[in-house]
């Protein structure tokens, strides 16, 4: 086999642990891998580089992607779903392995249906709101970088009894802020599966000072709205696939509670932060057997699925039945989160 591979959309830890397993895998089995750089952009331009074990091995506890990424869409102008399937010819391959979230595999799963072209898609992205997979790699190590930034401004929170307004990633989903809530033991936590009332949240932070609690932390996913609002965004721009870049809430929420309790707040946006770092063991081991299992489709030939976690177990679901829903925080999480919310 001769396998091509890319990373496209938002980078989180984790990636190149999957690079690794497929790299290796393909390798055992006698085939060449190779990587298209800075996502679908790569594989238009035919820009790439050779992959192989010596190359691949030390990148496991690597951050980031070492084949770059970018938002490019094929499908956004017309002809260059079409180059992507010249590059796949003229390069003779046999197989493309998309790692990325709805919007990556989204077009790697048309790429299947429209052009027969041979695809399978792993699942990443640090919101863990794809369906058909429990987990996604890179959330771990997201909820780590978060807890640990907000262990730190808990100190300086205390210091000067304040509220601490952080807000997270999470554009439609709140698996981040829910987990980091619950670890990081905060007293509201703003998900955008619900909406906002702020004024329950500001009399629960003054019930908790009146009772000793000198300050407070305060969680919100950047796609949370405040009760009768819409999503707060930085600008009016989009993206390749139509969306819009969220941020700001958190400093509404911040004024807002200031404004109702009268006790100082501030707000901090954790942003890009939560994408870098080293992996987590969890993800390291996650994603190198979501690259392993890839390869293993490709080597048998079993195109348009995608890779996913059931329990414990990584399984190929079908790639049109993967992309396309957004998977929410189950509400039982949220309805453990307020035993420690009243």
């Amino acid at each position: 086999m001769k396998v091509a591979c890319l990373t496209g959309g938002g980078d989180c830890p984790g990636l190149n642990a999957v690079i690794r397993g497929l790299v290796r895998t393909i390798h055992n089995a006698g085939g060449q891998t190779i990587g298209f750089l800075e996502g679908w952009r790569g594989a238009i331009e035919g820009n790439f580089v050779e992959l192989d074990p010596m190359r691949t091995d030390e990148i496991l506890p690597v951050g980031g992607t070492i084949l770059g990424s970018s938002r490019t869409n094929p499908y956004k102008d017309p002809g260059l779903a079409e180059e992507v399937v010249k590059t796949f010819k003229k390069l003779d391959l046999d197989c493309l392995v998309a790692i990325g979230g709805d919007d990556t595999l989204g077009v790697a799963s048309k790429l299947y249906s429209d052009f027969n072209l041979p695809t399978i898609g792993c699942p990443k992205t640090i919101d863990n709101d794809l369906s058909s997979t429990d987990f996604t790699f890179g959330f771990d190590t997201c909820l780590n970088t978060v807890q640990d930034a907000v262990d730190k401004l808990r100190t300086t929170a205390e210091s000067h009894r304040r509220v601490m307004v952080v807000e997270v990633m999470g554009r439609h989903a709140g698996w981040i802020t829910c987990f980091a809530g619950i670890a990081c033991s905060a007293d509201a936590i703003l998900v955008p599966e619900e909406e906002v009332n702020l004024d329950t949240v500001c009399q629960r932070l003054m019930d908790r000072r009146a009772a000793g609690k000198t300050y407070g932390i305060v969680m919100v996913s950047e796609g949370a709205k405040l009760k009768g609002d819409q999503f707060i965004t930085k600008d009016a721009e989009v993206d390749d696939f139509g969306h819009v870049s969220l941020g700001g809430i958190g400093k509404r929420v911040a004024k807002q509670i200031e404004e109702k309790t009268g006790i100082e707040t501030r707000d901090v946006t954790l942003g890009h932060l939560q994408r870098g770092g080293s992996p987590s063991a969890y993800d390291r081991v996650l994603g190198t057997r979501l690259g392993i299992h890839a390869a293993r489709l490709a080597n048998k030939g079993e195109f348009g699925k995608m890779v996913a976690l059931r329990g414990l177990h990584i399984v190929a679901v079908p790639l049109e039945e993967a992309v396309g829903t957004m998977r929410t925080l189950y509400p039982e999480f949220m309805d453990e989160a307020r035993e420690f919310l009243i």
